[in-house]
């Protein structure tokens, strides 16, 4: 039941796909309680998105539902990926994947191979303990926004009811009625084809995860897609959207695209939907205290895989500010960095994933317009920065919206680079560090001393490390060390931050450098710097 005292939540969600549950959940983290509300009755059923890259599994880690996510995935970490003419057909092109790319010199996550429909439950669940509140079958009818906050009419089968909350996420999918309410413009390519698809039983003798890019002019548009779900012998079918496709229609289409033509299979009830294909950014990511996430700000081919580990990391990258400005840590310019800093990227990803989409799918699209793939990869996943008033950019920034982690400049709106660390003992790193509050690394205590004072002065929490030979280290502060023996060949951490051993850098929750000193500093510049990202004056 709704009531008086439960009308009330400092943060609305709407939408329970991946981008509205994690922000849930990493809000929880933060201690703020979430209101999502999802107007369908239940979680997806359909595969959907699928794997977890190791930038997303970071921000898991510190939900601490990694190993959750990594245990949900099927048990052959294999995969193919195959261009052809069916599942048992000629093929084009073939990628077999028998482990997943090495990128542990960059992170210590490494990678799952969760569908849609079994990562939800698992945010949902750890929202839930959280405290966050789910609340399935339940509509936002219309809202208003004022200078306090926003109020919000929600319908369920109850009636309807009236919620204020401080802030709005919209996660409520590409159509967005929210972002449509909002007046919010998208631009991009727009749409590549609409889709009709089917779930099925069958054994077709394949084993590990495949994904199956159809070339087939006996397919409606004549193509579609066959992949693998976490069920074993079951399948996702997508064609070219046909209107009113019966029972006897599909099995016709699954004969063809699995190139079985006396195949029995077995449809799942419920298994049937369309959706479409399309190549869309919203023109801005919020509005007031309206905040856009997942496929309500981008749209893009599922040719990269991209756009569920997006979808969870807007919700982890959004939370932090969102909290901080709920318990006036920070003023609302925080909160304005949510478009800057989040939009750029998403303009690079999707056309990197409509370079796939035509590689894969179109190649009659191909034209001088496609983007050329971003190298290394591994900048896709590390090296997109963000910058924003919430950064202290420094003068001589060329601005790069990507860089190559691979060679970290450490530079504020950048990624704090992974560099091995132990601590009595334990070996960790310094992105273990991160997550929860912001962070000093420095070399000498006296910086630690500064941001102590800081904190202080400004209640906001610091955790600052030392990061030098234990023996090194006088005072209260965390010892922090690069390891020796096999790891000895690893560059000085002041290096990969782009300081020297007097300087510090300032890590933003969410792993991204907030700012730096070069050499010797003190506590007002630390103060001057801390002020001006959290929009305190």
């Amino acid at each position: 039941m709704w009531s008086e005292q439960r009308s009330s939540y400092l943060v609305l969600v709407v939408g329970a796909g991946l981008s509205g549950l994690s922000t849930a959940m990493f809000l929880g983290v933060h201690g703020v309680r979430a209101l999502v509300v999802e107007r369908h009755p239940g979680m997806s059923i359909y595969p959907k998105a699928r794997g977890q890259f190791p930038h997303a599994m970071e921000a898991l880690r510190v939900a601490g539902v990694e190993e959750r996510m990594a245990d949900a995935g099927p048990p052959d970490p294999g995969f193919r990926i195959v261009v052809g003419e069916s599942v048992t057909g000629r093929v084009y092109n073939e990628i077999v994947v028998d482990t997943t790319p090495d990128l542990s010199a960059l992170s210590p996550a490494g990678w799952a191979n969760v569908s849609q429909e079994r990562a939800e439950p698992i945010l949902a669940g750890r929202a839930r303990e959280l405290g966050a509140d789910i609340r399935f079958g339940t509509e936002l009818v219309s809202f208003t926004q004022d200078a306090d906050g926003v109020t919000a009419q929600l319908r369920d089968a109850a009636g309807t009811h009236t919620v204020r909350s401080d802030y709005l996420v919209a996660a409520d999918g590409h159509r967005s009625p929210i972002r449509a309410a909002l007046g919010i413009g998208v631009h991009g390519r727009g749409e590549l084809g609409r889709s009709s698809g089917i779930s099925f039983d069958a054994d077709l003798g394949r084993t590990g995860f495949g994904l199956y890019y159809l070339r087939n002019p006996a397919l409606p548009s004549g193509s579609g897609v066959v992949v693998s779900t976490d069920t074993p012998h079951r399948w996702a079918l997508a064609v070219g959207y046909e209107p009113d496709i019966d029972a006897d229609r599909w099995i016709e289409l699954i004969r063809i695209a699995t190139g079985v033509a006396d195949l029995d299979p077995v449809l799942v009830s419920g298994g049937a939907a369309s959706g479409h294909t399309a190549c869309r950014v919203a023109d801005r990511f919020s509005t007031g205290r309206v905040h856009l996430v997942g496929d309500a700000v981008r749209v893009m081919p599922p040719t990269g895989g991209f756009g569920g580990n997006t979808a969870i990391l807007d919700g982890y990258y959004l939370a932090w500010k969102l909290a901080m400005v709920v318990r006036g840590e920070a003023g609302p310019g925080l909160l304005a960095s949510h478009d800057p800093e989040r939009r750029p990227y998403a303009d690079i990803l999707v056309e990197q994933q409509y370079a796939g989409f035509v590689q894969r799918m179109r190649p009659d699209l191909a034209d001088d317009t496609v983007a050329a793939p971003v190298e290394p990869v591994s900048a896709l996943f590390f090296g997109y920065r963000h910058l924003s008033d919430a950064v202290v950019v420094e003068p001589d920034d060329d601005r790069a919206p990507l860089e190559n982690p691979e060679a970290p400049t450490g530079r504020p709106g950048s990624r704090a680079p992974h560099v091995p660390l132990h601590r009595d003992g334990t070996e960790l790193s310094t992105v273990d560090l991160f997550g929860h509050r912001f962070v000093l690394l420095a070399a000498t205590e006296a910086w630690c001393s500064a941001a102590a004072e800081v904190a202080a002065a400004l209640s906001v929490p610091i955790d600052a490390h030392v990061v030098a030979e234990p023996t090194a280290v006088r005072g209260p502060f965390t010892a922090l060390s690069v390891p020796r023996g096999p790891l000895a060949a690893i560059e000085p951490w002041t290096e990969r931050y782009g300081i020297s051993q007097d300087g510090a850098v300032l890590v933003r929750p969410d792993g991204f450098v907030a700012w730096r000193s070069h050499g010797s500093g003190h506590a007002d510049d630390l103060v001057k710097a801390l002020r001006g990202v959290l929009d305190r004056g």
